[in-house]
């Protein structure tokens, strides 16, 4: 069993990097001339992992969502990260929309992903364990092989690729 070779397939948000982007963009909102008077904010909740952006108008929302978009490239973040919990919008016109983090494979989304690796017809076993995935092989092109296949696949969420052994 020396001999096998393994790496994880998970999807992993850095939610420093996360804290980072929103307090920059929040600097950026405030000194953009278009966004002056806008009450528009973004806030970062780490212990539910989630931001919520707010907005006197859609046009104002867009916008902030771009800075943000632009700041969380810069760090490294995916905008996969990110999924629309909820978009409220009350009487004035002002709109607050919630978005959730994503952290973890989903049990149907690994389920596919190691469907699309059988796929592949290489001597590699794949086993979803919680929210990740171990895939191991004797052969380490093999697994470069499905690293490469799984980084040209188009998933909803970013995945990494840990402790390749």
């Amino acid at each position: 069993m020396a001999s096998d070779f393994s790496f994880d397939i998970v999807s992993q948000v850095d939610l420093q990097a996360v804290d980072d982007a929103v307090n920059i963009s929040m600097k950026e909102i405030i000194n953009r001339f278009d966004l002056k008077g806008t009450n528009s904010t973004i806030e970062f909740n780490r212990g539910e992992k989630t931001v919520i952006l707010s907005a006197s108008s859609e046009f104002h929302l867009k916008q902030i969502k771009n800075v943000l978009s632009s700041k969380m490239a810069k760090r490294g973040v995916s905008q996969k990260a990110l999924t629309v919990k909820k978009t409220e919008t009350n009487i004035s016109g002002a709109v607050r929309e919630t978005d959730n983090i994503v952290c973890g494979i989903e049990k149907e989304l690994a389920k596919s992903i190691v469907k699309d690796i059988k796929t592949l017809n290489l001597k590699v076993q794949s086993a979803i364990q919680d929210e990740q995935i171990r895939v191991s092989s004797r052969d380490k092109d093999a697994l470069q092989s499905v690293i490469g296949f799984i980084k040209s696949k188009d998933y909803p969420v970013p995945l990494q690729f840990i402790n390749y052994r």
